[in-house]
């Protein structure tokens, strides 16, 4: 007899937090340097975060 395996599906909604250096800030996008790399952030993402609510 063989098992079929079961269809359990893990959801994780957690956050993280950066420390980086703000390069850049236009209309809509914010470019933050974290180690080496310089990322661009959509302020549209932060909307609902502490930061996001000082925009």
């Amino acid at each position: 007899m063989t098992k079929t395996p079961d269809n359990k599906n893990i959801a994780v909604d957690s956050q993280i937090s950066l420390k980086g250096l703000v390069k850049a800030i236009f209309n809509d996008t914010i470019h933050v340097q974290i180690g080496g790399k310089v990322i661009t952030i959509p302020i549209a993402d932060l909307k609902g975060n502490k930061l996001g609510n000082n925009l």
